[in-house]
């Protein structure tokens, strides 16, 4: 559902994830994407996607390791 709001919403999927600068930052880049949407927008729109799913896809791969180390010492 994460990476769905990522490609429609990249700064609302950046917030909700904790990460306020770049959401800051996206949602610049994602506005004149959507205010030249006919000339070049959608490249602009597609950056900011990809930005996001990337960056969505990187905080989920942190929680797992650190549930991976949290269990591994934990054992000890």
């Amino acid at each position: 559902m994460i990476y769905l709001i990522a490609i429609l919403l990249p700064p609302l999927a950046l917030l909700f994830k904790g990460k306020i600068f770049q959401a800051i930052f996206n949602a610049i880049f994602w506005f004149y994407g959507l205010i030249f949407l006919l000339l070049s927008g959608v490249i602009l729109w597609g950056i900011c996607a990809v930005w996001a799913i990337v960056v969505v896809k990187g905080v989920n791969d942190d929680e797992r390791t650190q549930k991976i180390i949290d269990a591994i010492n934990s054992k000890d």
